[in-house]
Parts: C-alpha cells; sequence; structure tokens
C-alpha cells in the first residue's frame, strides 16, 4: 500500500495505492492517527489506484471515521473502483461514509 499526501482547497488528500490488508493496515492507521492527533479536520482518502481492501483495512476506515467526526471532522472517500465499492455495500459501509464519484467531488 501506498500512501501519498496532498492538499486541495480546504481537505487533506490520501491517494492510496494498492493493497489495503493485514500485512500494511497499521502503517495508514498509523498516519490517519498522526494527521488527526495533529488537528487534520477535513480529510478525503481517494481510492482510484486501490485494489483491494481486507476486513482490516475496513476497520482502519471506520475507525478514523469515528475518531475524526468526534473532533468535528470530515472523512470522505472517492473513486471506489467497483469491487472496492460492492465490498463496501456488503460490509454495510456505503451507508457511514460520504462517497464521492470523483476528488473534485468531494472537495468541492
Amino acid at each position: 500500500m501506498e500512501v501519498k499526501e496532498n492538499r486541495k482547497g480546504s481537505f487533506l488528500v490520501l491517494d492510496l495505492a494498492g493493497r489495503l490488508d493485514t500485512s500494511n493496515y497499521r502503517n495508514l492507521e498509523e498516519i490517519l492517527l498522526v494527521l488527526i492527533d495533529r488537528g487534520e479536520k477535513d480529510i478525503v482518502i481517494n481510492c482510484s489506484d486501490m485494489n483491494y481492501i481486507s476486513s482490516s483495512g475496513l476497520r482502519i476506515f471506520l475507525m478514523a471515521l469515528k475518531k475524526i467526526t468526534a473532533s468535528g471532522g470530515k472523512l470522505y472517500l472517492c473513486n471506489l473502483q467497483v469491487n472496492i465499492q460492492e465490498i463496501f455495500d456488503i460490509a454495510g459501509f456505503t451507508s457511514h461514509f460520504k462517497i464521492f464519484n470523483s476528488l473534485e467531488e468531494a472537495t468541492s
């Protein structure tokens, strides 16, 4: 899993690439916790290049959503590939997250 940070307006954008699974989810967990602890309020996770997510990855997304929402912030997801969207649907996560079709939609 590769994670790149950049800014788009008031949002911090995390571009994820590759697989998010049990072998690497702790890396993303650590990144998100540091960002939230340092006061980032509005985060968009761009999943356009993420091709797999395990239950461990889903758990990290949910943990980050709860933590950032509790601090008054927003966590949005965008560009989910069809197979990732299906996993979110099956897990019932679609109703918890604001999911956008593009980064432009998520950050406007």
